[in-house]
């Protein structure tokens, strides 16, 4: 498992990618994907539709389990990657390059960690399974 020190993480194992300071890209991280298996079926919203962090935006299906994707900030959704209607498989390929949505007008961003403090909690969680 890798987690990109240039990324935030939240503890529900979703990541965000900021291109400037209201904008950025979310998805899931290399963690939540290997947990889930291979990913057969991506749920999103629209261009424009509100997120609020901390809330699910959309959903995930494996071979193994469904997972809600919840949202690490609020804002609008800017754009979605539909690409991932057609092959879902692309975020077990490349989690960190498989992002879901684009969200700008950012707020809430308290939850946010570092690579290094989502690694600790990454490695809490094993030790409890």
């Amino acid at each position: 498992m890798h987690y990109p020190e240039q990324l935030k993480y939240v503890k529900t194992h979703e990541w965000i990618r900021f291109l400037d300071e209201t904008t950025a890209q979310i998805g899931i991280t290399d963690y939540a994907q290997d947990t889930l298996g291979d990913l057969v079926f991506v749920n999103l919203p629209e261009e424009g539709d509100e997120v609020t962090a901390g809330e699910a935006f959309g959903d995930v299906e494996s071979v193994k389990a469904a997972s809600d994707v919840i949202s690490p900030v609020s804002g609008r959704v800017k754009s979605v990657n539909i690409e991932l209607a057609d092959n879902p498989g692309a975020i077990n390929e490349d989690a960190y390059g498989a992002w879901f949505i684009t969200v700008d007008n950012i707020t809430d961003t308290d939850e946010l960690f570092d690579a290094e403090a989502y690694a600790a909690l990454v490695e809490e969680e094993k030790s409890r399974t």
